[in-house]
């Protein structure tokens, strides 16, 4: 079977593809790997890495000449053995990194480490293979191998010294935002080629070459992220598959015998075991939990491509045999078999995540400081947020503290990054999207001293687990409440002009399990022009939603810090379920309103009324009025199902906004007003938010209510120094 579909005339071609492939595959390695993390890796990779290398390199050699010197083997396994303990002691980056992304835990703390780690491991496992490929290739000439030795080094040098800083140079030639030029794509495919084919004539294998251009190539923009981006297309769904499929083609499992089998997984099942315990015996000096150890150690035994390489080599080069390179290619199967769902069985990141107390706003004492963690992703989005954040009501005796987290999608590279910017008091001159946006959140810092802080972060990652960052800067920064972008941009026109499905997972994911409150922003300020309120240039309307429940409680909470604000006008539209009675819950929500309501006596911009409602359609009637009176309406996302909800459920399109939020943020609307929907911390096991869970209804004998027309609300209004007696 295998010779009809893969004919012997037709092996060569597919091999030749396959070596192409795997040039620009490791060349591609390379461009993603983060060089700085090779040069400063921190003092817990650096211990880790060198311990796992060297200890597993040891005792997994040692094993190998006892097994060979103690058992019975066949001579070809004999010879083998040995090479096949060495093997065991690397730790490809490559394999990490694909591993992590694919259980989605690249960016994590344990996952972070890992890659760290890992692209340590990989540079001292290439130094090892270029000696061993240096000695073979000479055929143990001491004179050849140390001659090869020299040019591999002096190679290096080269490219470092002298090709790195040309690289550089043309790179910083290229136009940011433009398509990248075909000249440049041509200088690359070249430049792979010809490293590779002067590292052939230098005496190393040909795959060299590649990897060290791959690593003196920038990452990211403008050169780094869009080569990838080509290569991805003919390396990963052509050149790659056609190397697993030359690979699978040598494997022939009929040719292993019992006892080599055992024998080998002897040695493979203990050196996987050496490594964990090297990270074990490593993490005892860096005060890294037992539990975490483990989850490190077996990540760091991560099988893949890099691997079936170097058997590939070894088999070409007469190291290992047939049966010797079936066991080999079958072991990387069955360690990644074996490790991948142990890891998912042991570490849970969210457990990491879950806070020891209440971080919201409406259980934050008064004069406490609000801290609030912004994400953006759309620099056009930054001036609607500073107006949110002005109008959140900064003074010195209740500060905010702005933590402001920059999204910005991983392209070009495989390490996941949190990089926490400079705090300065001063505006920087910077014209990178990141720096035009910091510098506009230091001008509100600016316009705000002594009552606002800024600490701003960028978030380097996937969307698919970028959650992972939010979490642990918002655990770490003790914040209030997470603002997040809607996933849909408006035009000036008022129509949808682009939808990021991305963000939108993002929003879902982080509401599910936020350390904290969570409000999703959407922001229509591109159809107003997004006024500024900063140095009382604007007045700025707020109308809060209530209907009940913790999410409008923590939104009323937020609303009444606004309304404090000299230059915002504070509306509550509370909304009541004609009809329905209960006294219990109605006096919990008429007590924290008494509160709000009495903060505000003397403010003469605020304003309170009540909207009694028999249903879904006149609640829906009743938000359509408030059409284009506020600049931002805020709303809790989830309110108990109840009649005044009745049928609008059917229609929502963003379930992350809830039945209202997602009427209020619909195109359909009508309205010019920006929305900031608000979730409050949710707690596992907390009986304390049950309490607001059920819907706000009124009595039938309320004297100073009247029955309402159909799909009529029903408005009985207060003015500030309303006192509200409970029936």
């Amino acid at each position: 079977m295998g010779s009809e579909l893969f004919p012997a005339r037709s092996i060569m071609t597919l091999e030749t593809a396959a070596s192409f492939g795997i040039m620009f595959f490791l060349f591609a390695i390379g461009v993603r790997t983060d060089t700085s993390m090779i040069l400063r890796p921190g003092r817990e990779p650096l211990v880790i890495g060198i311990s796992v290398m060297l200890i597993t390199l040891f005792f997994s050699v040692s094993l190998a000449f006892a097994l060979k010197a103690c058992v019975k083997m066949d001579d070809s396994l004999a010879r083998a053995l040995p090479f096949i303990g060495i093997s065991q002691c690397l730790t490809p980056f490559s394999n990490v990194s694909c591993l992590l992304i694919e259980l989605k835990l690249a960016s994590s703390d344990l996952g972070r480490l890992a890659c760290s780690t890992a692209i340590l491991c990989d540079i001292m496992g290439m130094i090892i293979l270029m000696l061993l490929f240096a000695i073979l290739q000479s055929s143990y000439d001491p004179m050849k191998s140390i001659m090869s030795i020299g040019s591999a080094v002096m190679f290096v040098f080269f490219m470092v010294f002298i090709t790195g800083p040309l690289v550089r140079k043309t790179v910083k030639r290229i136009p940011t935002g433009k398509p990248l030029g075909d000249q440049y794509v041509f200088l690359c495919f070249a430049g792979v080629l010809l490293t590779g084919f002067v590292t052939e004539i230098l005496g190393q294998h040909f795959m060299f070459g590649p990897i060290v251009l791959g690593l003196i190539v920038p990452d990211g923009p403008p050169f780094g992220a869009p080569i990838i981006s080509k290569l991805d297309l003919p390396v990963g769904k052509f050149f790659y598959p056609t190397f697993l499929t030359t690979s699978g083609i040598k494997t022939n499992i009929f040719t292993i015998d019992l006892q080599s089998l055992w024998i080998t997984s002897l040695l493979i099942f203990s050196a996987c075991i050496i490594k964990i315990g090297a990270v074990m015996f490593a993490s005892r000096f860096l005060n890294i939990d037992f539990h975490d150890s483990i989850i490190i150690g077996l990540i760091l035994n991560a099988r893949g491509v890099c691997e079936l390489l170097m058997y590939n080599l070894w088999r070409d080069g007469g190291i290992l045999s047939d049966q010797e390179f079936a066991l080999t290619v079958i072991s990387v199967v069955g360690v990644t078999a074996i490790v991948t769902p142990l890891i998912k069985l042991l570490y849970d990141p969210m457990k990491r995540h879950v806070p020891l107390k209440r971080r919201t706003i409406q259980h934050s004492k008064r004069e406490a400081e609000l801290r609030i963690l912004v994400c953006i992703h759309n620099a056009d989005n930054v001036p609607s947020i500073i107006n949110v954040l002005e109008a959140s009501h900064a003074t010195e005796v209740s500060p905010i503290a702005v933590i402001a987290v920059l999204l910005e999608e991983l392209v070009g590279r495989a390490t996941h990054m949190l990089v926490a910017h400079q705090s300065t008091r001063t505006l920087q001159p910077n014209n990178s999207r990141s720096g035009h946006i910091i510098n506009a959140l230091r001008q509100y810092e600016l316009c705000n001293e002594s009552c606002v802080t800024i600490q701003s972060f960028s978030a380097i990652s996937h969307f698919e687990m970028v959650q992972d960052d939010i979490y642990r800067v918002a655990l770490d920064q003790n914040a209030n409440i997470v603002i997040l972008p809607f996933h849909k941009h408006w035009e000036i026109d008022g129509s949808i002009g682009s939808v990021n499905r991305n963000v939108q997972g993002m929003n879902i994911k982080v509401m599910e399990k936020a350390p904290c409150s969570v409000g999703i922003l959407v922001d229509r300020g591109i159809l107003t022009g997004s006024m500024s309120i900063l140095n009382n240039q604007s007045i700025f309307h707020v109308a809060v939603i209530y209907i009940g429940g913790p999410d409008d409680a923590e939104s009323l909470c937020y609303g009444s810090r606004m309304g404090a604000h000299s230059n915002v006008t504070l509306s509550i539209i509370r909304f009541l379920l004609y009809g329905s009675d209960s006294a219990r819950e109605r006096m919990k929500d008429n007590n924290l309103i008494d509160e709000v309501r009495q903060a505000n006596m003397e403010n003469q911009n605020f304003k309170f009324q009540e909207q009694v409602v028999k249903d879904g359609v006149g609640l829906a009637a009743s938000l359509r009025s408030l059409e284009n009176s506020f600049d931002l309406l805020i709303v809790g996302r989830n309110h108990q199902a109840s009649e005044i909800l009745m049928g609008l459920g059917a229609w929502s399109e963003c379930p992350e906004l809830g039945v209202v939020g997602d009427i209020l943020s619909s195109p359909d609307f009508g309205s010019t007003a920006s929305v900031l929907v608000v979730q409050q911390q949710r707690l596992n096991g907390d009986k304390l938010m049950n309490r607001m869970m059920k819907p706000v209804v009124i009595s039938h004998e309320a004297g100073h209510e009247s029955r309402p027309a159909d799909d009529q609300p029903a408005i009985i209004e207060h003015e500030a120094r309303w006192d509200f007696a409970l029936k």
